[in-house]
C-alpha cells in the first residue's frame, strides 16, 4: 500500500511488474549516461502506450457526458511525460524515501475535461461517475476543490481502475487512468502555473520552484476559490481585502502581468496549418522555451504508433535540456487543442483579466 492505496493487480502484458518497477529504479537513481538506461526507457515507453487505449475509453465518455452537461466544456487526453514521471519515481515520502514504484504510478494515462463554473463539476462528479454505473472500479476520489492542495491547485481527480470481460481487453485491467475534472477558472490557475513554469525554467509545479511564485500562486488561487464560492487555500489571509493587497504587492514586485504579456506576445506558432486539418486527433507540441518557437506535428486516426514512437524519440533527444518540453495530447477537434494546452502558446490573457479584477478592487 503506498499514501493509503493499494496498487492494481497485475496486468498481462509483455514486462511483468518486478521488470516494469525494475525499470523504473534505474530511472530513479541513474543519469541518461549510464548503463541500463536505454532498456529502462524502452520498458518505459512500452508501459505508456500500452495504457493507450483504457485512456481513450474514458475519454469518449468524458467528453460525451461533460458536452451533454455543458457545451462550452473541452476535453483532452494525455499520456505523463517522461520527465514528470521522473520527477514523481524520485519524490520522497515523508522525506525519507520514494513514495511509489513505476508501476503504481496513478496518472501515467489521464484525462481532462473543464466546465464552464464549479457547479457543473460537482454535478458532473456526483451525477456521471459517483452515481454512475461504470464496470470500471473507483480506485480513489481526490477532492481538491473542497480541501485544496497547499500549493493552491484545486480540481476534482478520480483514479479508475480499467476493467473490461471482452477477451481481447482483459489484457489492460486494472490499469489505472486517472479522470481530472476543473472549472473554467481552475484551469486558468492551472495553465497560468505551467507557463510560468515553462519560462521561468522552475518546477513551481511540484512546489520546487521560486518561493515568491509558489506564494503568489497561493494566493490567487485562495482569490479564485473566493470567487467561485469555495474553500480557500490553507495558511492564506482570510480576509478579503488582505489577500487582494498582498496579490498585488506581491505581483508588482515579480512583474507577472509584463512577464505574462511578454511571453504571450514572444512566441512565434509555426506549423498553424496542421491545426486546421479535422481529421487529425493527435498533436505532439514541441515547445523552445529559449527559441520561443512551438511546433505542432499533427496525426490522425490509425496513426497513434507513430506519435507515440516519434513522442519517445524527442523525448530522449531532449532529455536534460530545459530549454524544451515535449508533450503528445488527444483532441477531438484540433480547435480545442489551444483551449486545452494554453500554456504550450503562452496564452495568459484570461487569466490575466481575472487577475486584473483582484488587483484593481482595493
Amino acid at each position: 500500500m503506498v499514501n493509503g492505496y493499494d496498487a492494481p493487480e497485475e496486468a498481462e502484458l509483455e514486462y511483468t511488474k518486478q521488470q516494469i518497477n525494475s525499470a523504473g529504479r534505474v530511472l530513479r537513481s541513474n543519469t541518461y549516461l549510464t548503463n541500463g538506461v536505454d532498456n529502462a526507457m524502452t520498458i518505459l515507453d512500452y508501459w505508456r502506450a500500452v495504457h493507450s487505449h483504457p485512456m481513450q475509453v474514458f475519454y469518449v465518455r468524458l467528453r460525451r457526458l461533460s458536452k451533454k452537461l455543458d457545451k462550452d466544456s473541452f476535453a483532452s487526453q494525455r499520456l505523463k511525460r517522461a520527465y514528470s514521471i521522473f520527477v514523481k519515481l524520485r519524490r520522497k515520502y515523508h522525506g525519507h524515501r520514494p513514495s511509489m514504484d513505476l508501476y503504481q504510478i496513478q496518472d501515467i494515462a489521464g484525462c481532462r475535461t473543464t466546465l464552464s463554473n464549479v457547479g457543473l463539476v460537482k454535478k458532473l462528479v456526483e451525477e456521471s461517475y459517483i452515481k454512475g454505473e461504470l464496470k470500471h472500479k473507483l480506485v480513489k476520489k481526490n477532492d481538491y476543490i473542497e480541501k485544496p492542495k497547499e500549493d493552491g491547485y484545486r480540481g476534482m481527480h478520480l483514479i479508475y481502475s480499467y476493467n473490461s470481460d471482452k477477451e481481447r481487453k482483459k489484457k489492460y485491467n486494472g490499469l489505472l487512468v486517472e479522470v481530472q475534472i476543473r472549472s473554467r477558472i481552475q484551469h486558468l490557475w492551472a495553465t497560468a502555473v505551467e507557463t510560468t513554469g515553462l519560462f521561468t525554467r522552475e518546477a513551481i509545479k511540484s512546489s520546487e520552484g521560486s518561493p515568491e511564485w509558489i506564494e503568489f500562486f497561493k494566493l490567487v488561487s485562495s482569490a479564485f476559490a473566493r470567487m467561485e464560492s469555495c474553500p480557500i487555500v490553507p495558511n492564506t489571509p482570510d480576509d478579503e481585502r488582505e489577500l487582494y493587497l498582498e496579490i498585488k504587492k506581491r505581483g508588482d514586485t515579480l512583474k507577472v502581468i509584463n512577464k505574462m504579456r511578454g511571453w504571450t506576445n514572444a512566441l512565434k506558432v509555426f506549423n498553424e496549418s496542421s491545426k486546421k486539418r479535422k481529421k487529425d486527433i493527435f498533436f505532439l507540441l514541441e515547445l523552445d522555451i529559449k527559441g520561443q518557437k512551438l511546433t505542432i506535428h499533427s496525426y490522425g486516426r490509425g496513426e497513434e504508433n507513430k506519435a507515440l514512437d516519434e513522442y519517445g524519440a524527442l523525448e530522449k533527444r531532449y532529455t536534460g535540456d530545459k530549454d524544451y518540453d515535449v508533450v503528445l495530447v488527444g483532441v477531438a477537434a484540433a480547435h480545442d487543442l489551444e483551449n486545452a494546452y494554453p500554456n504550450y502558446y503562452g496564452d495568459t490573457q484570461q487569466f490575466l483579466d481575472l487577475l486584473h479584477k483582484i488587483i484593481s478592487k482595493y
